[in-house]
């Protein structure tokens, strides 16, 4: 089933900002609600925006959130002191958002991640930079597997994110991305793959429809878990409609299901 990681909790995002800075309370559990009730599997949590303020913000949005939902979440930060916070407040077993190649990275996050019982997003990022090609997407991915194996992380824990670049920037990067997912799911057996869904349209008119095309082409691709905002009724629809014909959706029950919950509507 496809893992959808609801991306809305996040302090970049002006609204969750602004609530987050007068502890409003209601806005955030709402919105978490509305994403748990639209078929997030995790919910993010970045309050890493108001610089001097993320440790405490963290806490105050862990607590709310769990207040308004059963799902497991996302925690998302590049400092693993606030993810050691964050891990020792989570009332079940989290993802963590996440770790890369880079040196400055690689090695705070290896000792972080020793002993932890959690799932890791894994980017395929190096101090060389952005990947530029399908081989340096999956050589990087065989990389991450292999460190993350090494401290005890299974495969099914392991979500690989090729780092999606946008279409404007260069026009081959979305066949760029679908090729290297291929390659990643085939040649690393049973891990993940997940991604920003949204770098994909950067910079282009009418974004939402880029997406959701770009999300039924990944999929048939062997994507398996996307970055994404629930709260899309069309992106949703198209989710559970792709996992469907990609064959991962045995006897169509959860297409059936979304449709007689109105989540897809003709």
């Amino acid at each position: 089933m496809f893992t959808v990681i609801g991306e809305r909790i996040n302090t970049t995002l002006k609204k969750v900002k602004a609530a987050v800075e007068v502890r409003d309370d209601g806005y955030i559990r709402e919105d978490v609600r509305k994403q748990t009730e639209a078929g997030a599997t995790y919910i993010d949590v970045n309050g890493g925006a108001r610089i001097g303020h993320e440790e405490e913000d963290m806490r105050w949005l862990l607590e709310v959130v769990q207040e308004a939902t059963e799902l497991p979440l996302c925690l998302d930060s590049p400092d693993p002191a606030v993810l050691e916070m964050a891990y020792g407040l989570v009332k079940k077993k989290p993802m963590i958002n996440s770790i890369s190649l880079e040196k400055d990275r690689f090695e705070p996050m290896i000792n972080y991640l020793q002993g932890k019982e959690c799932r890791i997003i894994a980017l395929c990022m190096d101090d060389s930079g952005m990947p530029k090609t399908v081989d340096d997407i999956v050589s990087r991915a065989v990389s991450l597997v292999a460190e993350l194996e090494k401290i005890g992380f299974a495969r099914d824990d392991i979500f690989i994110d090729p780092l999606i670049q946008p279409m404007s920037v260069d026009v081959t990067n979305g066949q760029t991305a679908m090729e290297a997912i291929k390659r990643i799911m085939t040649e690393l057996e049973g891990v993940h793959t997940t991604g920003g869904l949204s770098n994909i349209s950067y910079g282009l008119p009418q974004r939402r429809i880029i997406n959701r095309c770009f999300l039924a082409m990944m999929i048939s691709h062997g994507f398996d878990s996307a970055i994404m905002d629930p709260l899309d009724r069309d992106i949703m629809a198209m989710t559970v409609t792709a996992d469907m014909l990609a064959g991962n959706d045995q006897f169509c029950m959860n297409y059936i299901k979304a449709v007689r919950a109105e989540k897809i509507v003709a």
